[in-house]
């Protein structure tokens, strides 16, 4: 057992770890993409692209793809490097989802059957072309503000009596930050892959795009989330912690608790935080500060991993806000639609609603 109260999982044989739920659990079971396109995701920018330069913008809805096996696919229709493309998320492969991807062009325009060549089914699952404009510089990773999402629903859970206002409750008082259970593959296999990369050291060429870090990372804080929810201090601030003001990256550390801060947690204006581990050291105190001193009891190898390949600590909230939520009933489904911040899941969302196999 960790000192967090949780058992270290065997990824191989134990996955998914039972984290908790903050709401009692799912309320029965369900189905929620029955096809990509009962799982609909818009990505949101703050900004538009100016229309000169030397990147192409381009506006793309993809179906059954990768972003990367999406920006692998551009690099070599406009016959450019990997590097020269660029994006800010990655968006689910099993969905329909709609995005900006940039490709370097300096002095030259893209193929005149750019769209053409997306939508040929030959070279894969077919790419729609939305829009497209120039931009002086290349989009890069996390510019987004968050993602829009369209859910479709169905099974017994959508018939629980509960479960309006289930989504009410989540609505008022937020949900559990969790990392979905995409970011660790199939039967936790990108977190065993993660221990051994770590374990015999990090190196760029075992690991491209950093995402083994990042299903390291990930997992860790699902654990420290996990605590607090068993404590019942996930959502509102304890002594010691850095708080994260809502919508932004702005925090500060709350040496005390006072009567004002549990109000405009209890308003979503602000949200307790828990580590991304890292290089550095942490702003947390007191209580809030040996909840991560657990990660270290628990998880002493991954933590060390991590700092031996350098990454640097950062935070992230514990509870999340949905914005602009909606539900709407139809005969035999329900959709859900809500905003979420950069690097926030639909599915955190949903395994707080629905018993299915992969949340």
């Amino acid at each position: 057992m960790t000192e967090s109260g949780f058992k270290q999982e065997n990824v191989s044989s134990g996955w998914p770890p039972a984290w908790p739920y903050a709401y009692g659990g799912p309320l029965d079971d369900g189905d929620y993409r029955a096809t990509p396109e009962d799982f609909v995701v818009e990505e949101c920018l703050d900004f538009a692209p100016e229309g000169h330069g030397e990147h192409l913008w381009l506006w793309l809805e993809k179906r059954d793809l990768t972003t990367l096996e999406l920006a692998r696919r551009l690099a070599r229709i406009c016959d450019v490097t990997q590097r020269d493309v660029g994006f800010s998320g990655m968006k689910d492969r099993v969905a329909v989802t709609r995005q900006w991807l940039s490709v370097h062009l300096p002095g030259r325009e893209a193929p005149e059957d750019l769209a053409e060549r997306l939508a040929d089914d030959r070279q894969g699952p077919p790419v729609a072309l939305l829009e497209c404009r120039r931009h002086p510089r290349k989009l890069k990773r996390g510019v987004h503000r968050g993602n829009r999402f369209m859910l479709r629903v169905s099974g017994e859970a959508i018939e629980h009596p509960q479960f309006t206002a289930r989504w009410q409750r989540l609505c008022e008082l937020g949900v559990p930050n969790y990392f979905g259970p995409q970011r660790f593959g199939p039967g936790g296999r990108n977190l065993l892959h993660a221990r051994g990369i770590l374990a015999r050291g990090w190196r760029k060429r075992d690991d491209r795009e950093g995402m083994m870090l990042s299903t390291a990372r990930s997992y860790l804080f699902n654990e420290l989330l996990a605590a607090r929810i068993a404590a019942n201090d996930w959502a509102t601030p304890i002594d010691g912690d850095v708080l994260i003001l809502d919508g932004t990256a702005s925090q500060f550390v709350a040496e005390t608790i006072d009567d004002e801060l549990i109000q405009r947690a209890a308003r979503l204006d602000l949200h307790p935080s828990g580590v991304l581990w890292g290089q550095g050291g942490s702003l947390a105190l007191y209580e809030a500060a040996r909840h991560e001193q657990a990660l270290v009891a628990g998880h002493g190898e991954l933590c060390a991993g991590l700092e031996r390949a350098g990454v640097r600590l950062a935070r992230r909230a514990l509870r999340v806000r949905l914005s602009a939520p909606e539900l709407t009933r139809d005969e035999r489904s329900l959709r859900l639609r809500f905003e979420l911040p950069r690097g926030a899941f639909a599915t955190a969302v949903l395994r707080e609603l629905i018993a299915h196999p992969t949340l």
